[in-house]
C-alpha cells in the first residue's frame, strides 16, 4: 500500500495488564468476529497464549469455534477454553512433548501455528523442529525493529532493506534468516512484522520513555507534563491489536503462492506524529495535554538501547494486501477510546 492511501494526522502483566487482558475479547468489533468466525473449525497452535498478542490470537480464535492450543510457562492466566499445555520453551524435551500431546489431541495435524514469542535464532530452529510436516500454515510474528533505525526508507519496504544486528530487532531479525535459510517446503511459513501494537490487554504509550506506561492515565489526569522523546514529533503507524490478530488468522487460510515464505510488514491505517497519540488519550479523558521534549541526541548517547524508537517508523503494506487479508483498519482514536475503556474497567475507574 503505498503512502497517498493512508491517513496523516498532524505531522511480565502485572495486576490491571492481567485484568484487561481478561477483558480484551469484548472488545473485537463485530466486523472482525464475523471475518474471524468464517475461519472456525481449525486445529490453532499457539506459542504463548497468556500474554497480551498470544492471549487476544487464542481469544479471536475460540470465539471463532476453532479449537485452541497454547503452550505457555504455567505462570499466568490462559483464555477459557483452550487446550492448555505447559512448558518453557527453553526446556527443548518439555517443548517437545506439549507440542506432541497437543498433536495427538489435534488429530495428527495442524491447521495454523503462530508463534507469537519468538525471540532468537533457537526459537527460530526449535520451531522447524517442532512443527516442520505438522500443520498446514506457520505465523511467525517478528516486528519491525528489525529494520536498521539509521538506513529506513519512507515508506519502509520488505525489499533491500537494512537491518540492525543488535538488540532485541537484531535477535529477531537473525531468526528470520533461519527461516529464510530453512526454506518452506517443510514448515510452510509467513512472517509478519508489526509496528506498535496497541488495544486491550496493554498499557498506553507509544514513545520512550513514557511507552506502555501504567502511569500515564494518572500523570494525565493530574496535568503532569508529557515527557517525549523529540517532543513527539517521531511519525508512526500504530496497528490495532484486534486488526494484527484477523491478519495472522487471515493468513492461515491466504493462497500460498502470495504467502508461504515471504515477510510483510502489517501497521495500521494512519501515519501520525506521535504526539497525536497522546493527545487522543488526553482528549478521552477530557484534560488539557503538555509537553516536555528531550533533546533527541542526549537520549540516543544515554539509552542505545532504545535506537529503534529513535526514527520515523510508517511501512509499504503492498505485500500484505497482494495476499488478500483485509488489511488493520481500525483507526487511532478508536482504538485509543477502546483501550482506555478497558483499562479504566480492569481498574474499577469511571472517568
Amino acid at each position: 500500500m503505498s503512502v497517498d492511501r493512508l491517513f496523516f494526522i498532524g505531522a511480565d502483566l502485572n495486576r490491571s495488564e492481567r485484568r484487561a487482558a481478561a477483558l480484551c475479547h469484548q472488545y473485537v468489533s463485530r466486523s472482525d468476529r464475523a471475518t474471524i468466525q468464517s475461519m472456525s473449525d481449525r486445529n490453532i497452535f499457539v506459542v504463548g497464549g497468556s500474554g497480551f498478542l498470544s492471549g487476544a490470537i487464542a481469544n479471536a480464535a475460540i470465539q471463532a469455534g476453532d479449537s485452541v492450543f497454547v503452550v505457555t510457562r504455567g505462570t499466568r492466566p490462559v483464555p477459557s477454553g483452550v487446550h492448555a499445555l505447559v512448558a518453557d520453551r527453553h526446556d527443548a524435551h518439555a517443548f517437545a512433548a506439549a507440542v506432541d500431546n497437543g498433536l495427538r489431541e489435534a488429530g495428527g495435524r495442524f491447521d495454523l501455528v503462530v508463534d507469537a514469542i519468538p525471540f532468537s535464532r533457537d526459537d527460530a530452529r526449535q520451531d522447524l523442529a517442532a512443527f516442520s510436516g505438522r500443520t498446514n500454515r506457520f505465523v511467525f510474528v517478528s516486528t519491525d525493529f528489525v529494520y536498521d533505525p539509521l538506513r529506513r526508507r519512507f515508506p519502509q519496504t520488505e525489499a533491500n532493506a537494512d537491518y540492525i544486528r543488535d538488540g532485541y530487532g537484531g535477535k529477531k531479525r537473525m531468526a528470520e534468516e533461519v527461516l529464510l535459510a530453512a526454506g518452506s517446503n517443510d514448515l510452510p511459513w509467513v512472517v509478519v512484522r508489526p509496528g506498535h501494537i496497541y488495544g486491550p490487554g496493554s498499557q498506553l504509550g507509544c514513545l520512550p520513555p513514557l511507552g506502555r506506561d501504567p502511569e500515564l492515565v494518572s500523570r494525565l489526569q493530574e496535568g503532569t507534563p508529557v515527557a517525549l522523546l523529540g517532543g513527539g514529533h517521531f511519525l508512526q503507524q500504530p496497528v490495532f491489536v484486534d486488526g494484527l490478530v484477523r491478519v495472522i488468522l487471515e493468513l492461515g487460510d491466504a493462497a500460498p503462492e502470495r504467502t508461504v515464505g515471504r515477510i510483510m510488514n502489517v501497521a495500521g491505517p494512519e501515519i501520525i506524529e506521535s504526539t497525536e497519540y497522546y493527545r487522543i488519550v488526553a482528549e478521552a479523558l477530557g484534560v488539557d495535554l503538555s509537553i516536555d521534549e528531550i533533546p533527541v541526541g542526549a537520549y540516543a548517547r544515554d539509552n542505545p538501547d532504545k535506537a529503534s524508537f529513535i526514527c520515523h517508523r510508517f511501512y509499504d503494506l503492498s505485500l500484505l494486501a497482494a495476499t488478500g487479508v483485509r488489511l488493520p483498519d481500525t483507526r487511532l482514536a478508536d482504538g485509543l477510546r477502546t483501550q482506555l475503556k478497558a483499562l479504566q474497567r480492569s481498574t474499577g475507574e469511571n472517568t
